[in-house]
């Protein structure tokens, strides 16, 4: 009996085994996720974007039970996913109060024209 083609069979499947099962993320994928969140809520999204945050929120949630439940792959990509949403609902909420801010001072400016004498 040859050993070889035995060894190999042995072999590939231990590299298929390996290929599948992805490491666990870094401690640090959830850190900037967690950040984004954060930056999210000190930005206004609570006010001005609560359904991004709440998806990102929610993704986040989702990432830790897969973490926990030894998913490896999905936490990695509700993590990843929950960053974004938590990015798009800071832009979103950051958007809206610059809008808000231009809003205030085009109604200063038509006030102050309203209140200018007339030019000669």
């Amino acid at each position: 009996m040859n050993i070889r083609p035995m060894l190999a069979i042995v072999a590939t499947a231990a590299l298929a085994g390996c290929a599948t099962t992805a490491p666990p993320p870094a401690a640090g994928e959830f850190v900037v996720g967690r950040a984004a969140i954060a930056d999210a809520v000190a930005a206004g999204a609570a006010e001005h974007a609560p359904a991004i945050l709440g998806r990102a929120d929610d993704e986040f949630r989702r990432a830790n039970a897969a973490m926990a439940d030894g998913r490896y792959r999905d936490a990695r990509r509700f993590a990843e996913d929950a960053e974004v949403d938590a990015q798009l609902a800071a832009s979103v909420a950051r958007a809206r109060r610059a809008e808000q801010a231009l809003a205030a001072i085009d109604a200063e400016v038509r006030a102050l024209r309203e209140q200018a004498p007339p030019l000669r």
